[in-house]
């Protein structure tokens, strides 16, 4: 069992940059893959990002590549999404989930869920 609680969220201009953080309890922790997802208003949760559990590999949605990277810290049951060049269609509340086993891109396969954290980036 894990519970994940993101911070980090807020308010920012277009071409800003923020750091969500994921963190994370529950002994197995470390053996889970962690992802981000995305829901902007009206529209379904969407793939942003996803670490191994060892952080040796990451994917990305196209429309984040190059501008937001995945990143974990074990030791402190923690993850990170770092957003870089936020544009105003990044707004959105920002979910980490974690599953044990390699990544996915869709929603369903992921098995526990933060309460997401609002970010918005006005233009």
């Amino acid at each position: 069992q894990v519970q994940l609680v993101e911070s980090g969220g807020g308010l920012v201009q277009a071409g800003d940059s923020l750091r969500l953080s994921c963190a994370a309890s529950g002994r197995a922790y470390r053996t889970y893959a962690l992802g981000w997802f995305r829901q902007a208003p009206d529209k379904e949760r969407e793939f942003v990002a996803a670490i191994t559990w060892s952080a040796g590999r990451t994917d990305y949605a196209d429309s984040v590549k190059g501008r937001f990277t995945a990143d974990r810290d074990n030791a402190k049951k923690t993850g990170y999404l770092v957003m870089n060049t936020l544009k105003p269609e990044d707004t959105a509340v920002y979910y980490c989930a974690a599953r044990n086993s390699g990544f996915s891109r869709y929603r369903r396969d992921w098995d526990y869920w933060g309460q997401g954290t609002q970010v918005t980036v006005s233009s």
